[in-house]
């Protein structure tokens, strides 16, 4: 197969590059294609000269030499969460046993706070090592200076406060004055493993054996993909030896998520992170405190293991019930608001909404209505409301929101997604400023575009493509999972599942009168879809227009045997508009 500079390019043990798969990387205007498909963790950026991380990491070592007792605090998400198991590990397989801290949404919020600082003194912590967060809590820092504790940050989030915290270190590839460039898209879960890499090369010149931490690329893998991190090729590399080893993981809490099929696979695909484990640990979080997602990570007992579980399980079926409320009386709300003119960006409120779920609902908003949302909802001091925002598009949401920050009592974030808390009374201002900084920034950068990477025949969909599109894998930001437009097919029957989802069959136009190709294919809350045609519609529409189908194809696999599938993102015939 020729790739898109029209020479021959072999990747994974001399596996050509599917046609397909050369014109989708051509359009994304990736060049480099060996890098792009690269498995070679010797062609990494330096993970070692991060600002402060020399320091951090002497510094650990000397309280491994003196016997100090060393935490780490980490946050309570998905990325919080596996930094935490990551270096959890490490420190276990220096046999040296660490407190671990992690805060409550609920009582202490977002943050290392200096209360934590408290609580890890109770506990006869002598350093404290954070983990995705603390780039923003200054008044933390500062307040461990006359306390017998030494405070490392290592953090990714946006350096947006006056200064950088005065801690002990403070490692972060988005501070201010980092100039590691390829570094800057690493996730928390990225940097704490480059902090025990880090500990484990100065280690090592003290003649001490380290085992190897390629295991524990596991947990960069699901917090890398989960807090949606920009797959640059740095992450792509470490994302893919972390997928490679889950199949076959030494972790008993981890192996609670997979099934019998995964278990038989030679690499596990991103989007059962993105789907299937990080909605489960970050349900914890979601509803309570955390702990019992970091337990899980981190238990090296299989029947305590399975304890943990399922009290995830249960939070995850409660959290889903909690959030359809949410959304439901969410959508209605930004429904009744998409007058003349269409508003640029969804801002809701309601004072009882679970604070837990507004972060996915916004999201959710996101991909129902094109735009921007923030969703706010009480917080726990009167008069003040919190709340969680989503990006469309290109959009720079934490650069936006910025320019509005004399509105917040405290904000933070990053490039897609921030959180943020105000006076209630500065609603009404926030609305009109958003919308005023927004109406200067071009519909096509703030608003999610429909698209798709290559018009195909439904003859070209086959088991051969869906195999090949898993060595573009890892999918997530950056980097998205190929959509394909097919012209040619129509609806030949359909069945409606759980009173929300639609199971289509798809076939071939035959020009013949013959039988054609046939393919099934899935639109997931088809149904709740706000101007979406009922399949009735689109069946009566396609007898006289055409019908477009945008869809990712992949392997449905099920009691051990394969089938080929389309996931629906939209449908439309001509002259309407693109329901997705």
């Amino acid at each position: 197969m020729q790739n898109s500079s029209s020479q021959n390019l072999q990747i994974n043990k001399n596996e050509s590059i599917h046609p397909v798969i050369a014109k989708i990387l051509q359009n994304r205007n990736i060049e480099d294609l060996k890098d792009f498909f690269s498995w070679d963790l010797k062609t990494l950026p330096d993970l070692g000269n991060l600002i402060d991380l020399e320091k951090a990491g002497n510094r650990i070592v000397q309280a491994i030499e003196n016997n100090e007792k060393i935490g780490v605090y980490g946050d309570y998400d998905v990325d919080g969460a596996t930094s935490c198991a990551l270096l959890a590990h490490f420190f276990k397989m220096l046999e040296i046993k660490i407190e671990l801290f992690q805060p409550s949404r609920f009582v202490e919020g977002y943050g290392i706070h200096p209360s934590s600082i408290d609580h890890a003194l109770e506990k006869n912590v002598n350093l404290l090592i954070s983990v995705d967060c603390g780039i923003s809590n200054l008044e933390t820092a500062e307040y461990t200076h006359d306390k017998d504790i030494d405070l490392i940050i290592t953090d990714h989030h946006k350096d947006g406060k006056e200064y950088i915290p005065k801690a002990f270190a403070v490692v972060n590839p988005n501070r201010r004055d980092e100039d590691q460039t390829d570094l800057k898209s690493l996730a928390g879960v990225g940097v704490a493993f480059c902090l025990a890499l880090k500990v484990k090369l100065l280690l090592e010149k003290k003649n001490r054996t380290i085992p190897s931490l390629y295991p524990l690329l596991q947990f960069v893998a699901i917090g890398t993909i989960c807090d949606l991190a920009f797959l640059n090729p740095a992450n792509m590399k470490l994302v893919r030896h972390g997928l490679k080893q889950l199949p076959k993981t030494q972790y008993p809490g981890l192996r609670l998520f997979l099934n019998n099929d995964d278990i038989k696979k030679d690499f596990i695909e991103s989007e059962k992170c993105s789907f299937h484990i990080g909605p489960h640990l970050n349900s914890r979080g979601r509803l309570e405190h955390p702990e019992f997602a970091v337990n899980l990570l981190i238990e090296d007992n299989p029947y305590q293991c399975h304890t943990y579980f399922n009290e995830i399980v249960y939070s995850n079926t409660q959290r889903k019930q909690i959030q359809k409320t949410v959304y439901s009386q969410a959508f209605e709300q930004a429904k009744k608001n998409w007058t003349e003119p269409t508003p640029k960006i969804n801002i809701v409120y309601a004072p009882d909404w679970h604070e837990g779920v507004i972060g996915i609902v916004a999201s959710k908003l996101v991909e129902t209505f094109k735009i921007p949302a923030i969703v706010f909802t009480d917080a726990s001091d009167e008069g003040i409301i919190k709340a969680s925002a989503r990006t469309a598009g290109e959009l720079d949401l934490y650069k936006m929101l910025d320019q509005c920050k004399d509105l917040f009592l405290k904000f933070g974030g990053h490039k897609a997604a921030a959180g943020l808390s105000m006076k209630k009374e500065n609603l009404n201002a926030l609305k009109e400023k958003a919308n005023t900084l927004l109406a200067s920034i071009p519909e096509i950068l703030r608003t999610k575009q429909n698209h798709f990477d290559l018009e195909l025949s439904i003859e070209d969909l086959d088991l051969n493509l869906a195999q090949a599109l898993k060595t573009m894998e890892p999918f997530g930001q950056g980097n998205s999972y190929p959509i394909f437009r097919i012209k040619d097919s129509f609806i030949s029957e359909y069945k409606i599942l759980k009173n929300e989802h639609v199971k289509w069959t798809f076939q071939a136009r035959s020009k013949t009168g013959r039988y054609t190709k046939s393919i099934n294919g899935i639109s997931f809350f088809y149904l709740n879809k706000w101007n979406a045609l009922s399949p009735e519609e689109l069946i009566k529409k396609q007898k006289e227009q055409q019908l477009i189908i945008d869809a990712k194809l992949n392997i449905n696999h099920f009691n051990g045997k394969r089938y080929l599938q389309l996931m629906v993102e939209g449908l439309q015939t001509n002259f309407d508009s693109l329901i997705s």
